[in-house]
This record gives C-alpha cells, sequence and structure tokens, in this order.
C-alpha cells in the first residue's frame, strides 16, 4: 500500500496490474526477456554492481554540484537540497556513477557514490520509446515503490506484488523492481511508479526509474544495487525536494 495517507483505487485483477506495470515501466524495458521487444540483455563489458562497490564519501562543500553545467545547473529548483548525480562515462556508453550531493546551507556536499547503469546505447537529449538511451536532464523525483514492502523510505512508497518480474526474463532481472524509485520524466508525479499515464505522449517514453541493477544496461532507466537504492530510498526527502541530474559527462558538463 501506499503510504502518507495517500489513497489509490485497487487494481481489479491481478493480471491487469501486471500488465500496466510492464507496459508502462522503464522506457519499455519491462516488455519481455530474450528475443522480446524492449528487452533488457547484457551489454559488451557488462559488470555485475555488487554492495562492496557502494563507496561512502567524505567531501568538503562546494558552490555548484561538480561537473554540472550553467545550463542544467540553472534547473535544480531553487528548494532543492538534495541531488542524485548519475555521471555518464560516454554519450552511447551503458556504465555510469550514481553521487548524492546534499546542500548545506551553499554549498553542496558530495554524500555517497555508487557504480550504475543507463541505457544501453547510452544517452540521448532527445528521447524516444525503444531508443534504448536514457533522457538527458534534471528531472524531481517525487515516488517510490516496488515489489518488496516499504524498506523506511520517505518518498511515498507504493508496495505492489504485480511488479514483480515474469518468470519468463532472464534470471537476472528477477529482482530489478524490488525497490524503483519514479524518475519524473513523462509522468504526473504523485501517482504511484507504474502509473501508465504519459503527458507529452507514448512516443516520447517514460515509465524511467531508479531500480536495483541486474549488471547490463537498462532500455532507459539509471541501475544501482540493492544497497544504493535501500539508502537513496530512506534519506531522499520529500521536504528536500530531491531531484535526479543524469547525463553523460559532456552534456553534463555543457
Amino acid at each position: 500500500m501506499r503510504k502518507n495517507g495517500a489513497s489509490r483505487t485497487a487494481v481489479a485483477a491481478a493480471a491487469l496490474g501486471t500488465l500496466l506495470a510492464l507496459t508502462s515501466a522503464c522506457g519499455g524495458e519491462h516488455q519481455g526477456g530474450k528475443g522480446a521487444k524492449g528487452a533488457a540483455g547484457s551489454v559488451a563489458g557488462a559488470r555485475p554492481l555488487t554492495p562492496g562497490h557502494d563507496t561512502p564519501a567524505a567531501s568538503t562543500g562546494t558552490r555548484t554540484v561538480p561537473g554540472i553545467g550553467d545550463r542544467l545547473h540553472r534547473r535544480i529548483p531553487a528548494g532543492s537540497r538534495q541531488v542524485v548525480a548519475v555521471y555518464g562515462a560516454d554519450r552511447n556508453s551503458a556504465f555510469s556513477t550514481a553521487v548524492l550531493y546534499t546542500k548545506h546551507g551553499s554549498t553542496w556536499v558530495r554524500t555517497r557514490s555508487w557504480p550504475a547503469h543507463n541505457g544501453k546505447k547510452g544517452w540521448t537529449t532527445d528521447h524516444h520509446e525503444d531508443d534504448l538511451r536514457s533522457p538527458v536532464g534534471v528531472f524531481t523525483l517525487s515516488d517510490a515503490g516496488g515489489v518488496l514492502d516499504d524498506p523506511g523510505a520517505r518518498l511515498p512508497y507504493t508496495q505492489d506484488a504485480s511488479l514483480e518480474a515474469p518468470r519468463y526474463w532472464d534470471k537476472s532481472h528477477w529482482h530489478d523492481f524490488d525497490y524503483v524509485i519514479a524518475i519524473d520524466y513523462n509522468r504526473v508525479k504523485g501517482t504511484p511508479p507504474d502509473d501508465p499515464e504519459r503527458p507529452q505522449g507514448d512516443e516520447k517514453g517514460g515509465g524511467i526509474w531508479l531500480h536495483l541493477d541486474h549488471g547490463s544496461g537498462t532500455s532507459a532507466c539509471i541501475s544501482v544495487s540493492e544497497s544504493a537504492m535501500r539508502y537513496l530510498l530512506r534519506t531522499l526527502d520529500p521536504e528536500l525536494h530531491p531531484v535526479v541530474v543524469m547525463g553523460d559527462r559532456a552534456d553534463l558538463k555543457a
């Protein structure tokens, strides 16, 4: 159930709930396993992310989020005091690094960082459904959920067993959606992560999430280790207006 007192209309049938989840999540990634349209398979050189790679960060503050140029920095809302910066290795790479920054006074402090994956084909400033690239930009983080019970999330959290990946998918994907945080790209804030409405139209993609890593690139989502997801869920605070700033390093600095 979704916490914080938000009421939700129950899904009439489990099959319908599963269908909505599969067709609306992570830019089409969740539409099947091997050989299916939008299936999230392996990429060359892919490596699994493990909790042991999570990196605590002790950092002195900076006036701006490191590696983010003026163009995107101006899009960070003035009230935001938490930024998840996702630094893509290259425009055409599926490898990235996610870093949580927290604003103290007028300075941003690097709090923690993790290895991550993004879209299989890299990044784009004009995302479309099934292009296998993650959208570059600044997006709010408003809603969370997953197959598992709420781990103590501060964001509104919707537990929904229908998000569980079908067992005909590759086994590496079975736990992708144990925990998810919706990235507010082409979605309605204040709804569960798998809400299918796309205000900009289906052609612009949608259902882009932070979720558990499966060892390779995604269709558009950002994936990190389970321990990273649990940490983010317990740390991202709606009162601090968290956002994600994501893209390849060159676009982020532009």
